[in-house]
C-alpha cells in the first residue's frame, strides 16, 4: 500500500502570538537598545572611514 504522502511531515504552523502590553520599563529597555545599536552603527561607519589599525598584523618569526 503506497501513499502519496512520503518523506518528512512538515510541522503545523504555530498560532500567531498576541502582542504583549509593554510597560514603561520594557519601553525604556527597547529605546535604550535602539540607541545603543544606532551608536554602534555610527562608530562602525566612523572606523571604516579611517581604515585599519596602524599595526602590521601578526609578525612572523624568522625561524622555519
Amino acid at each position: 500500500m503506497s501513499s502519496k504522502q512520503g518523506g518528512k511531515l512538515k510541522p503545523l504552523k504555530a498560532p500567531k502570538k498576541d502582542k504583549a502590553e509593554l510597560d514603561d520599563v520594557d519601553k525604556a529597555n527597547l529605546q535604550k537598545k535602539k540607541d545603543e545599536e544606532k551608536a554602534m552603527k555610527e562608530l562602525r561607519a566612523k572606523a571604516s572611514q579611517k581604515g585599519g589599525f596602524g599595526g602590521a598584523g601578526l609578525k612572523k618569526s624568522g625561524k622555519k
